[in-house]
C-alpha cells in the first residue's frame, strides 16, 4: 500500500499531464495568421518603413485583443517584419522569403520599385498584397488580391498639379525627378495634368534617390525662372533640395507628391522648408477625420512616436483584412480577397472599397504645407 508521501510526486505528474492537454487543446482551438511586413528598415526610408511597420503592428495587437474566431478556431496574428531596404533586387528576395515561409497576406511594399516585381512573385505564391506603392504599374500587372490602399500617382500628380495652377496660380513651373519608378512616374503625372491646365513646364532635370548636392540641377533650373519646381522623389532629397534652392535664391515653391509630406521633410530640411514645400499626400487630414486624433493618440501612447504618412493607412487595411476573415469565415486569400472586393470598410484614413484592379474607388488627397519645419494641411479633395 502506497503512503500518502509516496503519492505527492505520482499527483504532480496527473497534473502536469493535465496541464498539458490543456494546453495541446487550446492550441488546437488557436489557427496562427501571420501578417508579413515589406518595407525600408534601414537606409534613408527607414522612418517610413518604421511607422508602416508600426501601423500593422497596432492593429495585429488590436485583432487579437478581439479574438477573432474562424472555423472554431480563435485566430492569433503574427507580425513577421522584413527589410526590403527600398531596392528592387532585396524586394524580390524578401518576397520569396515570405512566401517561402508560407505568409499568405503581406503589407507593403513601400516604394514602388520595390513593388513592381516583387507582386510576380507575391502572385505566383498566392500572397495578398496590400502597398502602398503608388505608381499606376503597380496595380496593371494583372495579378488578383493586390490592393493599393491609397491614392496613385497619376490622383496625387494631378491633384498638384490642379492646386499649383488654381491656388498658388503659377504659370511657369520646372520639374526634378529621382529616375525610379515611384519619382519618375510621379512627375509624369505632375507634368500631363500641368499641360492640360495651362503651365509651362519651362524645364526638366534628372537626379538620383541617392543624391544630397542638387546645385547644378538647381542653377540650370534658376535661368529659366519658374515660379515653382516639382520633384518627383523621397523626402531625404526633397530636405535638402528646399535648402538649397533658398542658398541659390532659386524662385518660387518646391512641390511634391506623398513622400515629401513626411514629418522626416522637416527634422531633415529645418526652417528651409516653411511655407516653401507644397505637397499631396493620399488620405483625408486625420486631424478632421472622425476617428483621426483617437488614432494619433493611441498611436503615439503604443510607439512613442507621431504617426507619419502610411501608418492610419496599413492599420486600417490590416483591420479590414481581419473583418473580411470574419465574413468569409476563412483565411484562404481567394476567399478573404472576393470579400475585400465586395465590401466597404470605413476606416481612419480613408473609406476602403477596390475595383477590380485593386485600386481604391474614391481615395481622398490632401494638399500640405510646412509650418515651424512640421507638414500642415491646407485642404482636402
Amino acid at each position: 500500500m502506497k503512503t500518502k508521501a509516496s503519492m505527492v510526486p505520482l499527483l504532480g505528474v496527473v497534473g502536469l499531464v493535465a496541464l498539458a492537454i490543456a494546453g495541446q487543446a487550446h492550441a488546437q482551438q488557436e489557427q496562427v495568421v501571420k501578417i508579413g511586413h515589406s518595407g525600408p528598415l534601414s537606409g534613408p526610408n527607414a522612418f517610413a518603413g518604421k511607422d508602416n511597420e508600426n501601423g500593422v503592428r497596432l492593429a495585429i495587437e488590436e485583432l487579437n485583443a478581439k479574438k477573432i474566431a474562424v472555423g472554431g478556431k480563435t485566430l492569433k496574428f503574427e507580425l513577421v517584419s522584413e527589410d526590403d531596404q527600398c531596392d528592387a533586387k532585396s524586394g524580390v528576395s524578401v518576397a520569396q522569403k515570405l512566401v517561402d515561409d508560407g505568409v499568405k497576406y503581406v503589407m507593403g511594399p513601400y516604394c514602388s520599385g520595390v513593388a513592381i516585381p516583387a507582386s510576380r512573385i507575391y502572385a505566383e505564391g498566392g500572397t495578398m498584397v496590400s502597398t502602398v506603392g503608388t505608381n499606376p504599374k503597380v496595380t496593371q500587372g494583372g495579378y488578383k488580391n493586390l490592393y493599393r490602399i491609397i491614392a496613385s500617382d497619376n490622383q496625387i500628380g494631378s491633384s498638384m498639379a490642379v492646386y499649383a495652377a488654381k491656388e498658388l496660380k503659377v504659370k511657369k513651373v520646372g520639374v526634378i525627378d529621382d529616375r525610379t519608378a515611384f519619382g519618375q512616374g510621379l512627375a509624369e503625372e505632375f507634368t500631363k495634368e500641368a499641360k492640360k491646365q495651362g503651365l509651362t513646364i519651362v524645364g526638366q532635370e534628372f537626379t538620383t534617390d541617392k543624391a544630397v548636392d542638387f546645385t547644378a540641377i538647381l542653377t540650370n533650373m534658376k535661368a529659366k525662372a519658374p515660379e515653382a519646381i516639382f520633384f518627383g522623389g523621397y523626402a531625404p532629397q526633397a530636405a535638402p533640395m528646399a535648402r538649397q534652392m533658398k542658398q541659390l535664391a532659386v524662385p518660387g515653391k518646391l512641390l511634391g507628391g506623398d513622400t515629401v509630406c513626411s514629418p522626416a521633410t522637416g527634422k531633415l530640411g529645418g526652417d528651409a522648408v516653411n511655407d516653401l514645400v507644397f505637397c499631396a499626400q493620399g488620405g483625408s487630414i486625420l486631424e478632421k477625420a472622425q476617428s483621426g486624433p483617437a488614432f494619433k493618440a493611441k498611436f503615439k501612447k503604443r510607439f512613442n512616436a507621431d504617426a507619419d504618412a502610411y501608418a492610419a493607412s496599413y492599420y486600417d487595411q490590416v483591420l479590414f483584412i481581419g473583418e473580411s476573415m470574419q465574413k468569409a469565415n476563412s483565411i484562404d486569400p481567394d476567399k478573404v480577397g472576393a470579400q475585400l472586393y465586395k465590401d466597404t470598410y470605413k476606416g481612419v484614413a480613408a473609406t476602403y472599397a477596390y475595383d477590380d484592379k485593386g485600386n481604391m474607388k474614391q481615395a481622398p488627397i490632401t494638399v500640405f504645407t510646412f509650418k515651424n519645419a512640421a507638414p500642415v494641411p491646407i485642404a482636402s479633395y
